[in-house]
């Protein structure tokens, strides 16, 4: 583990730190802010999860979340979007290849050998931060914008038990129909679509559900509205009587202005979970 920065914010401190990953094959970077309680023990833990074309930095330094999080004493991970690196693959596109992984596991060539995302933040990075810092992994919650919107709600519902709650910001709800989905769910899993259904959470919604909350903000003028497609989301959780809030936000985009303006009432609605006995 390398300390690539440490800076004291709100009473905690905002940390970035680098190392070697297993699961991708190559150094990985990601963002943890520990609030001020983290020095006197374990403190709950909230995942953010970024959308296409960012790294750690985006959500760490633009969302406003530390300020929150402090507040509620919770922990915020800020993991990067994909595997990097000299000899990792690439794609001219940017949504696909590096900062466009989709938290998936790759099948494929030639992603197969460091796009497994799914596997380094469900299994890989849990162990490294129970491990170095002073986090409570049986307190989780995850959240995230646009594709990490899209990890999020298929990570929680495809880890049963993990996490307490679930939110996102514009998730990409419905990939397999999509084409910010389509596309890069052919690249990395191949043309069979049986071996989408586990990331997509329109799909996995119907099928499974999440055992608590949940909660999504997109908003009416998102450039992107079309390929993100909160109403079949929505629509299968009208299905399976999901408990859920889903709330369509009047003149907000896709950018950190809108993710900003609500990431005070997300992070209270995942601390409601977190300190739920």
């Amino acid at each position: 583990m390398e300390t690539l920065s440490k800076n004291k914010a709100f009473g905690g401190t905002q940390g970035v730190y680098r190392h070697t990953s297993t699961a991708t094959q190559c150094d990985m970077t990601f963002g943890l802010f520990l609030p001020a309680e983290a020095s006197d023990g374990p403190v709950p833990v909230l995942w953010y999860l970024s959308g296409l074309t960012c790294n750690h930095e985006n959500a760490m330094t633009k969302a406003g979340a530390q300020t929150w999080a402090a507040e509620q004493g919770i922990a915020l991970v800020f993991p990067d979007t994909s595997p990097r690196g000299e000899g990792v693959a690439d794609d001219e596109a940017y949504d696909l290849g590096q900062g466009a992984g989709f938290y998936v596991d790759a099948t494929q060539s030639p992603w197969a050998p460091h796009f497994n995302m799914w596997t380094y933040l469900a299994d890989e990075l849990p162990a490294v931060l129970g491990d170095q810092f002073a986090v409570d992994l049986n307190r989780q919650a995850i959240t995230g914008h646009s594709m990490g919107g899209h990890g999020a709600l298929t990570l929680a519902m495809g880890l049963p038990g993990r996490f307490r709650s679930v939110s996102a910001f514009a998730p990409i709800s419905n990939p397999s129909a999509s084409d910010w989905g389509r596309k890069q769910l052919t690249a990395y899993l191949g043309d069979d679509e049986s071996n989408w259904a586990n990331h997509d959470a329109t799909l996995m919604m119907r099928k499974q559900g999440f055992d608590g909350p949940i909660l999504v903000d997109t908003g009416t003028t998102d450039q992107f509205v079309d390929l993100l497609q909160p109403e079949a989301f929505a629509h299968a959780v009208a299905e399976r009587r999901q408990e859920a809030t889903l709330r369509l936000q009047d003149g907000y985009d896709h950018s950190y202005f809108f993710v900003s303006s609500f990431i005070e009432e997300h992070i209270a609605f995942h601390a409601d979970a977190l300190y739920r006995d």
